[in-house]
């Protein structure tokens, strides 16, 4: 890890590379520091056009081109891959200069203590309950990242402990980022278009352990993720989280949501944690009986009759829907979108409780491929004509509780500007068609 520049020198050159949410935080940012000196970029010339001088293309690509070679500090903002972007070449031959905007959070902020999540499934719903936790028990506490606010947009005026939700593309140019506790929940193979490489995907989650020190901690619970660590000699203190130790508790917890088998992996780490921080075990169980779920991660939002139906719009990969399929029966699954690069569905030990899927989105041979004899499939392209044909499949059905599930696993791009879009409306046309 190369030594960081003073930061507080209003001499030192910026390039802000990405001005969607997060490059405009990084420049509200500077702006709020009074630096001057910072150009920026965006390859979309619509955004760009906001920032930079009227210019011919070729010239404006040619200018910004030569301040990457004079910054000090080049801020690229998650999701852009060096290898799609419009001036990779110039990327790659400053790579060494390459931050993110959680290397700027750590190193202006070097005294705030902070709790880093990362994983492929539950960082949202996980970092949501330590929130909640560290509330409920008296700690001034701010959460950011990629949940919810930009990382440099918190108020850190009194001196909150911060948790950080991080992806694996934020942390893939990661270089300064040491969290005093370090959270990887699971990884599974996910993004891998964007990575290349299992392994570059991996080592992306491992950076929030490199610049730890032996007063901070890693948590994990996986043996080999656990490997892994113990190879490259971090110099944290490890805490290996098993789910037998929350399971002791676990009953005592009143809350449906937290008790589910989804969430048991969160909690643990979350159980794990409180520990570290001494948080006793009566505020604990207490403190988390009123929290409630977040939207869109299998989220039961109706109940009729026999009926339940859960908003799982979250789920993005087979993995993260496996999740929900284990953990309901009868189930009538929405399935479909964008499909992730390598994803496969491997159906044998849950498919019983499937009673028939319904596959929406551009790509639906592309799922029937992968469902097809496995169980009963049909394909609707539209998330409408999906719930028109469960209304007609389960309206005679009344002598055992279903589960209608909208787990699509995939993105939502194909049809939808976001999962949360995808979800809004699987929970507007339910109610309107099962709601009379």
């Amino acid at each position: 890890m190369d030594r960081p520049l003073i930061l507080d020198s209003k001499a030192i050159n910026f390039c802000v590379y990405g001005l969607g949410t997060t490059g405009q935080s990084v420049i509200d940012y500077f702006q709020r520091k009074n630096f001057k000196q910072y150009k920026v970029w965006d390859d979309n010339e619509v955004l760009r056009a906001f920032y930079s001088f009227k210019m011919n293309k070729q010239k404006e690509e040619k200018i910004f081109s030569k301040h990457l070679d004079n910054a000090d500090y080049i801020v690229l903002s998650p999701g852009i891959s060096l290898k799609k972007a419009k001036l990779k070449k110039k990327l790659l031959e400053n790579k060494k200069k390459i931050v993110t905007d959680l290397d700027l959070f750590y190193l202006f902020n070097p005294k705030i203590k902070t709790i880093v999540v990362t994983g492929t499934n539950g960082k949202s719903t996980t970092c949501k309950i330590l929130e909640h936790l560290l509330k409920k028990n008296n700690i001034n506490v701010k959460l950011g990242g990629n949940i919810g606010r930009p990382i440099l947009d918190l108020n850190l005026k009194n001196k909150p402990m911060v948790i950080l939700e991080a992806s694996s593309f934020q942390l893939a140019y990661s270089k300064y980022i040491k969290p005093d506790y370090a959270i990887i929940l699971n990884i599974t193979k996910d993004h891998l278009d964007w990575h290349a490489s299992y392994k570059n995907y991996i080592d992306s989650k491992f950076r929030i352990f490199a610049g730890q020190k032996k007063n901070n901690f890693a948590f994990i619970n996986n043996k080999i993720l656990l490997n892994k660590f113990k190879n490259r000699k971090y110099k944290s203190k490890l805490k290996f989280v098993k789910i037998k130790s929350y399971n002791k508790i676990s009953n005592s917890i009143k809350n449906d949501y937290l008790n589910s088998k989804a969430n048991r992996e969160n909690m643990s780490f979350v159980y794990a944690l409180s520990k570290v921080l001494k948080i006793n075990e009566k505020s604990f169980i207490k403190s988390l009986k009123s929290f409630k779920g977040l939207p869109h991660r299998q989220e039961i939002f109706y109940k009729k009759n026999n009926k339940t139906f859960i908003n799982d719009s979250k789920a993005t990969s087979f993995e993260a829907s496996k999740i929900a399929l284990k953990s309901n029966k009868n189930i009538f699954w929405i399935v479909g979108g964008l499909p992730k690069i390598g994803d496969k569905f491997h159906l044998k030990s849950i498919n019983k409780g499937i009673i028939k899927i319904y596959v929406i989105g551009k790509y639906m041979k592309n799922f029937k491929n992968h469902l097809n004899g496995k169980v009963n499939v049909q394909l609707c392209k539209t998330l409408n004509n999906a719930i028109i044909s469960i209304f007609k499949d389960t309206k005679n059905i009344t002598n055992k509780k279903i589960t209608i599930l909208l787990s699509p696993a995939a993105a939502s791009y194909d049809q939808f500007k976001n999962f949360e879009e995808r979800g809004n409306l699987f929970k507007k046309l339910v109610k309107e068609k099962f709601g009379n």
